[in-house]
C-alpha cells in the first residue's frame, strides 16, 4: 500500500512541484480509496528555511572595511592605483548595506569629498584676482585649470559611484531626500568651487573675453569652451551666473557696431554682414552655448543689427537697389527684414513709396509720353520679377504693387489711357514684324494688366475705336485673329457693353464682303460697268467714331459709279440712308513714267490732287484747291505727302518742307522708285491733332450725358436726397474719374431743365419732378 503513494508524492505534473493544497487532497484521495488510483495526483513539498540565527559579523568588520574603501577612494582622488580588487571593494558596499550600516556610509563617503573638493580650491587663490582684459594668457591659463579641475572631479565621481553602486541603488534611491551620489559630487563642486565669487567670476570673465576674441575674428579654444559652458549647465549655474552677462555685453557690441557700420558701408555690404553675424552666432550655439540661449541671443542680434536701423537701412539703399535691379542683395533683405517684428512692414512701405515715386516720373513728364506705355511695360516686368524672386510671392507685396500702379497712373488723368489705346494700335498694325503671333499674344496680356489700373477707361475706348477703324478701313490690320483676340480680352475685362460697338465694326466689315460679292454679279448685268473696280464699306453709324463729311469734287466717272451702288443698295434695304465718307476713302492709281509702269496705293485726297495731272503738267495751290474742294489743312497735309515724302510724285516749287499758299507743283517725270506699287497713303493712318482733340472733347461730352442720366436714375429710385448722398451714390455708380464740382454743375443743370428741384427750406436737399 505504501509504495504507490510515496511515488506519488515525488511525481512531478509538467516538471512543476504542485501547490501544497493539491498535494494535500491527492494524498487524502489516495489513502481514502485504498490503492494506487491516486498515485499521479500528488506531489513532494520542499520548503526552505532561514537559519534560526543570523551570522554575525566579525568584530571591527564595519570599520576595517571603511578603512578600505577610504583608502580605494584616496587614490581614486590622488589618481594612483587602487590595492584592493574592484569586486572585492563593491562586494564590501553590499555587505555593509546588508547589515543596515547604510547611513553611516553614505554620511563618510560624503564627508571625504567634501574634504577633498574643498582642498581643491587652494590651487585657484595663486592667480591674480584682480583680472585686467589684457591679461588673456593668466585668463586661459585659469580657464584650463579649472577644466582639468572639472574633468578630473567627473572622472573621479564616476569610478566612485561605480564602486558605492549598491549604496546608490538601494538607500539613497529609497531616500529621496537625499542626493544620488553623482547629484552629491555636483552639489559639492558648486558649492566649494564654482559659487565662490573669485572663482566663479575669473571664470565667467575669461570665458566672455575669449568669445570677445573670437567674435573679433581670432582662432580661440572651442573645446575648452564647450567644456566649460557645459560644466556651468551641469552645475545649473548657466543662466544666473553666465547668461545674462553674455547677453548684455552681447548687446553693447552689437548696438555700438550696428551704429559704426551704418555710417561705414554702403547698404548691401552692412546686410551682408549682418548675415555673417548671425551665422557665427547660431554656430555658436551649435558649438559650445547651451541652446537655451539661441533664442535670447539671435534676438538681440537682430534688435541692435537691424531692428535699431530698418528706416535707416531702406532711406539709405532700397532705391538704389531696385535702380539698379540687384537680386540676390534685395533678396537678403526680405530675407532679413522678416525676421524682424514690423520689419516687413516698413519694407512694405517703402516698395510702394519707390514705385508710386519712379511710377510718377514715368506718366507725368509729356516729353516722355512717346515712350510712356513701354517704359511703364518695362517697370511692371522688373517689379514683378522682383515679387516672384526676391520677396517669395508674398501676397501683400502683390496687393501693395497694385495699389502704387494704380496711384501713380492715375495722377495724369486720361492721358495713360490714350496713350495705351495707341500703343495697341501700333502693335495690331500692319507692318509690326517685330513680333510674332505667340509675342504679339504676349504683348496684348500684358498691356491689359496696365488697362486694367486705369480709371477713364472710357477715353481708352474712344481711341481705341478711332485707331481700329482706320486699321479697317485702310486695310491696315496685322491680323484678325488678334484683333479677335484683343477684343474678346477687352470684354472679359469691362463686360459685353464696353465691346458691343466694337463688336458691331467687325459684324459690319463681314456684311460689306456679303454685299459687295453682290454688287460685282449686279455689275457684270449692267450694260457699262466702266473700268474702275468699286468696292465699298457699309458702317452703322452707331458702331462707327462720327467723322465730319467732307464735300469734295469728284471726277465723273466716280460719281457715276457712286449713284450705280446707290441704286443697287437702296433696292435691297429700302428705308436706309447712305451718306459717303470720303476722308476713308483709298484707291490704287495706274501711272506712266519715263522708267516704266507703276502703281500707287493713296487716299482719295491724293487721288484727286494726281488725276489732275493728266489734264496738265503744272498746278498751282490755289487752282488744286479750286479743282478737288478739299479743306485747307487736310489739302496741305496730302500735297505734303506727294512732294515732300520718301516718294515724291510731284515736285514742290519753291523747295520747302512746309506747303504755303502760291507754291506751284509740277509731275515728276523722271521718278524712279525699286518697288512696282508704292504706298504714299500712310497719311491716313496718322493722327491730325484735330482729331485727338475732337476724340478727347467727345469722350467728355458722354461722360456729361452719363452723370445725367445716372443722377435721374437714382432721384427716380430715391424721390428725395441730400447733395452729399446723392454725390456719394453717383461716385459708386460712375465707371471714371469726375471732380465734386463737375457733379454740382451737372445737378445745377438738370434743376435748370426741371428733372429735379431745391427743397424749399434745405436747399441741401433734392426732388424727383416726375
Amino acid at each position: 500500500q505504501k509504495k504507490p503513494h510515496l511515488s506519488a508524492l515525488v511525481g512531478h505534473t509538467n516538471g512543476l512541484t504542485k501547490p501544497a493544497s493539491l498535494a494535500a487532497t491527492a494524498t487524502r484521495a489516495a489513502g481514502g480509496g485504498g490503492g494506487g488510483g491516486g498515485a499521479t495526483a500528488s506531489s513532494k513539498k520542499l520548503v526552505i528555511k532561514n537559519f534560526r540565527e543570523r551570522p554575525k559579523l566579525p568584530d571591527n568588520y564595519t570599520q576595517d572595511t571603511w578603512q578600505k574603501l577610504h583608502e580605494a577612494v584616496g587614490a581614486i582622488q590622488s589618481s594612483i592605483s587602487i590595492k584592493y580588487n574592484l569586486e572585492e571593494l563593491y562586494q564590501a558596499v553590499e555587505n555593509l548595506c546588508s547589515y543596515k550600516v547604510s547611513a553611516t556610509l553614505y554620511k563618510q563617503l560624503r564627508q571625504v569629498c567634501e574634504e577633498h573638493v574643498k582642498a581643491q580650491i587652494l590651487q585657484f587663490r595663486e592667480y591674480p584676482f584682480v583680472m585686467h582684459r589684457s591679461d588673456s594668457l593668466d585668463s586661459l591659463l585659469f580657464l584650463k585649470k579649472i577644466n582639468k579641475c572639472w574633468q578630473d572631479h567627473c572622472r573621479q565621481m564616476i569610478m566612485i559611484r561605480s564602486i558605492f553602486l549598491f549604496l546608490d541603488r538601494t538607500y539613497v534611491l529609497q531616500n529621496s531626500m537625499l542626493p544620488s551620489i553623482w547629484d552629491m559630487g555636483l552639489e559639492l563642486f558648486r558649492n566649494h568651487i564654482i559659487s565662490d565669487k573669485q572663482v566663479q567670476t575669473k571664470t565667467i570673465d575669461g570665458i566672455l573675453l575669449l568669445i570677445e576674441r573670437e567674435r573679433n575674428g581670432e582662432a580661440v579654444d572651442r573645446s575648452l569652451l564647450r567644456s566649460l559652458l557645459s560644466m556651468l549647465s551641469d552645475l545649473q549655474v548657466y543662466k544666473e551666473s553666465f547668461e545674462q552677462r553674455f547677453l548684455e555685453e552681447t548687446n553693447c557690441l552689437y548696438a555700438a557696431e550696428g551704429q559704426r557700420l551704418m555710417q561705414e558701408r554702403e547698404v548691401p555690404e552692412y546686410l551682408h554682414h549682418v548675415n555673417k553675424r548671425l551665422e557665427e552666432e547660431g554656430d555658436r550655439v551649435i558649438t559650445y552655448l547651451d541652446h537655451g540661449t539661441q533664442k535670447p541671443l539671435i534676438a538681440c542680434v537682430e534688435k541692435q543689427l537691424l531692428g535699431e536701423h530698418l528706416s535707416a537701412i531702406l532711406q539709405k539703399g532700397l532705391d538704389n537697389l531696385l535702380d539698379e535691379n540687384r537680386i540676390s542683395d534685395l533678396t537678403q533683405t526680405y530675407q532679413l527684414f522678416s525676421r524682424v517684428k514690423g520689419g516687413q512692414q516698413i519694407l512694405l512701405q517703402h516698395w510702394s513709396e519707390y514705385i508710386k515715386n519712379f511710377g510718377t516720373t514715368i506718366v507725368v513728364n509729356p516729353e516722355k509720353d512717346k515712350d510712356m506705355v513701354q517704359e511703364l511695360l518695362d517697370f511692371k516686368d522688373k517689379v514683378d520679377h522682383i515679387i516672384e524672386v526676391c520677396f517669395q510671392k508674398n501676397e501683400k507685396f502683390i496687393n501693395l504693387m497694385k495699389e502704387s500702379f494704380e496711384t501713380f497712373i492715375n495722377k495724369r488723368p486720361n492721358k495713360p489711357a490714350e496713350l495705351i489705346a495707341k500703343y495697341v494700335d501700333s502693335k495690331l498694325r500692319a507692318g509690326n514684324k517685330e513680333a510674332t503671333d505667340e509675342e504679339l499674344e504676349r504683348i496684348l496680356d500684358k498691356i491689359m494688366i496696365i488697362f486694367r489700373f486705369i480709371h477713364g477707361k472710357d477715353v481708352f475706348e474712344a481711341f481705341y475705336k478711332k485707331d481700329l477703324a482706320k486699321r479697317l478701313l485702310v486695310g491696315k490690320s496685322a491680323s484678325v485673329d488678334a484683333e479677335k483676340s484683343m477684343l474678346s480680352k477687352l470684354k472679359h475685362e469691362c463686360g459685353a457693353a464696353f465691346t458691343s460697338k466694337l463688336e458691331g465694326m467687325f459684324k459690319d466689315m463681314e456684311l460689306s464682303k456679303d454685299v459687295m460679292v453682290q454688287f460685282k454679279q449686279y455689275m457684270q448685268n449692267q450694260s457699262d460697268p466702266g473700268n474702275i473696280d468699286l468696292t465699298v464699306n457699309i458702317l452703322t453709324m452707331g458702331y462707327w467714331p462720327t467723322y465730319t463729311p467732307m464735300e469734295v469734287h469728284l471726277n465723273s466717272e466716280m460719281i457715276k459709279l457712286q449713284e450705280v451702288f446707290k441704286t443697287f443698295y437702296l433696292g435691297k434695304h429700302s428705308g436706309r440712308k447712305l451718306q459717303w465718307q470720303t476722308t476713308l476713302g483709298h484707291a490704287v492709281l495706274k501711272a506712266e513714267f519715263k522708267e516704266g509702269k507703276k502703281e500707287f496705293q493713296v487716299s482719295l485726297f491724293q487721288t484727286l490732287v494726281l488725276l489732275m495731272f493728266n489734264e496738265g503738267d503744272e498746278f498751282s495751290f490755289e487752282e488744286i484747291k479750286m479743282a478737288t474742294g478739299v479743306e485747307d489743312s487736310e489739302l496741305r497735309r496730302t500735297l505734303q505727302s506727294l512732294a515732300c515724302g520718301k516718294a515724291r510724285v510731284l515736285i514742290k516749287n519753291p523747295k520747302g518742307k512746309d506747303v504755303e499758299d502760291g507754291d506751284k507743283f509740277i509731275f515728276n517725270g523722271d521718278f524712279k522708285h525699286k518697288l512696282f506699287r508704292i504706298k504714299i497713303n500712310q497719311i491716313q493712318m496718322k493722327e491730325t491733332v484735330e482729331e485727338q482733340v475732337s476724340t478727347t472733347e467727345r469722350v467728355f461730352q458722354d461722360r456729361q450725358y452719363q452723370i445725367d442720366a445716372a443722377i435721374v436714375r437714382i432721384m427716380k429710385m430715391r424721390k428725395t436726397l441730400g447733395h452729399n448722398l446723392l454725390v456719394s451714390e453717383l461716385y459708386n455708380q460712375l465707371k471714371f474719374p469726375v471732380k465734386p464740382g463737375d457733379l454740382k454743375k451737372r445737378i445745377e443743370s438738370l434743376i435748370d431743365r426741371d428733372y429735379m428741384e431745391r427743397d424749399k427750406d434745405n436747399p441741401n436737399q433734392y426732388h424727383y419732378v416726375a
